[in-house]
């Protein structure tokens, strides 16, 4: 029987093969690259965590950097007590490797609330923390994430062997206005932080508004972008108050 293709069933039947097949082929696609997606990641971290004890990375010598620079990825939990460790080359099918904490997703799902510094419901989370040793000073190296003014911000703080110094810091964004928020990646407003100390108590770091005078537990941030700017001191503070604890027993 001849198939009448100028009727509305086969106009259906095609519409739905066609559905089938360009789904199929694109589900495909985005599986075959999903390691390779999620190996660009993990080398972007790499620099990231890299470059906050200003070591200067690409992701093609990403993995050999890290490994020479860090020498120990620890987790710890929102009392500061250490979860896991790990040291040398990192699994990324390895859920016990504090490497692999996705503290972006962690953040998503317990969010604080306007007004509260603690992480809200996040009493069950662990924290990474890397272990970095560079000219024979250690160093600690802590992820920050939170919000900006229009999306997610984040970034890397690392702290002298005192635990008070801030050797250096790398922050990224989302979705800043470019000229204004945006501009907490770039390293005119990085290398601010460069030798500041933190406070004894919360809050223990400030970000002023732009052209503010400053003390040693502070910078100015980025003229016209306020809330960008106080966005990276609230996810400072509130992840400090976690790690704080991990850094007092160790120099007990």
């Amino acid at each position: 029987m001849a198939i009448n293709k100028n009727s509305t069933g086969y106009t259906f039947a095609f519409s739905i093969i066609m559905v089938v097949i360009v789904g199929a082929s694109l589900a495909f696609t985005s599986l075959s690259l999903k390691p390779r997606q999620k190996a660009n990641a993990a080398d972007k971290q790499m620099v990231d965590i890299l470059g906050a004890i200003q070591v200067s990375s690409s992701r093609a010598t990403a993995k050999a950097d890290f490994q020479k620079f860090v020498t120990d990825r620890v987790s710890i939990d929102y009392n500061g007590q250490v979860v896991n460790s790990k040291s040398g080359e990192v699994v990324a099918t390895d859920a016990t490797d504090p490497f692999n904490i996705d503290v972006k997703k962690d953040y998503r799902a317990n969010k604080p609330v306007k007004g509260d510094v603690s992480w809200g419901n996040a009493s069950s989370l662990d924290f990474p923390l890397y272990v970095c040793e560079k000219e024979g000073e250690k160093l600690y190296v802590i992820p920050v994430v939170g919000s900006g003014l229009w999306g997610p911000i984040w970034g890397y703080v690392a702290l002298k062997s005192d635990m008070e110094t801030i050797y250096g810091v790398k922050f990224d964004h989302k979705t800043e206005t470019p000229g204004l928020g945006a501009e907490i990646k770039e390293d005119f407003f990085s290398v601010k932080f460069n030798g500041k100390t933190l406070s004894e108590a919360a809050p223990y770091f400030s970000v002023l508004k732009g052209g503010s005078a400053t003390d040693e537990h502070s910078v100015d941030g980025i003229t016209g972008g306020t809330i960008t700017s106080k966005g990276v001191e609230e996810m400072v503070n509130r992840t400090l108050d976690i790690y704080k604890k991990f850094f007092e027993s160790e120099t007990k």
